[in-house]
């Protein structure tokens, strides 16, 4: 059902990309603005941003094959890397519009009715930002809350173009309005290059927050009734899945059977505890033990 409810998410983020952008074309036509067509261009890129999401949830989705026996997680890694190059080139074409608008300054015409077509698109955009990112956090989606923060980024810089290209009307300098298209650029590059940022370091193992490993390691200590220790305590992040491993120490004497009920006892809290895992314990007799990490007894 949640795996269901982000495609639904991810799908609908697509509509509202196709709605914002109409509208933002719209506004430029009515205008010639130079700032709202570098804002319009923008909403290409969320266009382009909600499509590549929708393929790599589906991908991600699949379950674990011969060819990939740990699953398709990490193609959503992969999508937000796609959509932090695609931000970064529409800030580039911005640059290039803006440049050019600068050498040949023109007054926007019909500035009331594109401010407000460009005002309801904004409106539009930051509802949907919110919905994607925290939708994004509760999934553990790195799609939908790379889209939402694109978005917001979008929203931030449309509100900028507008209170500017209300000073460009009351000043009269046209060079504002591409200068505006400018600072637009500048603050998607910044979001793209986050959205990158964020995205390699999942796709490099990252471990998972502090207040999670936390938990785990409180979970795994009061669980472990019967072992000596556990030690080399490792977590990554594949997606909304989360990997677990670590070496179990445990009395020689003590049977096979016993040691799989310790193990199964910790395996069982830990999926209550934390979402998505996939958990796997190393067994060690006591002469393995270290004397760190989680000791027990």
């Amino acid at each position: 059902m949640a795996a269901d409810k982000t495609l639904a998410i991810a799908t609908a983020s697509l509509f509202v990309g196709l709605c914002v952008l109409g509208l933002k074309l719209l506004a430029w036509r009515y205008t010639g603005s130079v700032a709202l067509y570098s804002d319009a261009l923008e909403s290409i890129v969320n266009v382009v941003t909600a499509l590549t999401a929708l393929i790599a949830l589906k991908l991600a989705q699949r379950p674990a094959d011969a060819a990939l026996p740990y699953g398709y997680h990490k193609a959503e890694y992969f999508s937000a890397v796609l959509v932090g190059v695609m931000i970064i080139i529409a800030a580039i074409l911005i640059l290039r519009e803006a440049f050019y608008g600068f050498l040949d300054p023109a007054l926007p015409q019909a500035p009331i009715e594109g401010i407000a077509i460009s005002i309801v698109a904004t409106i539009i955009n930051l509802a949907w930002a919110q919905v994607l990112m925290r939708q994004g956090r509760k999934a553990r989606s790195p799609s939908l809350e790379a889209d939402g923060k694109h978005l917001m980024t979008d929203v931030v810089s449309t509100a900028g173009v507008l209170a500017g290209l209300a000073l460009v009307y009351a000043t009269g300098w046209a060079q504002l309005d591409s200068a505006l298209a400018a600072l637009v650029a500048l603050n998607i590059l910044w979001s793209g290059w986050g959205v990158i940022r964020d995205s390699v370091g999942g796709l490099m193992d990252v471990a998972v927050p502090a207040e999670t490993q936390k938990t785990i390691r409180e979970v795994i200590a009061a669980n472990a009734e019967g072992a000596i220790e556990a030690h080399d305590i490792r977590t990554r992040q594949a997606g909304k899945l989360i990997f677990i491993e670590f070496h179990l120490v445990v009395p020689g004497a003590m049977s096979v059977d016993d040691a799989h009920g310790i193990c199964d006892a910790i395996e069982a809290k830990l999926r209550e505890t934390v979402e998505d895992v996939q958990i796997t314990i190393h067994v060690e007799p006591e002469n393995k033990a270290k004397h760190a990490g989680i000791v027990v007894v």
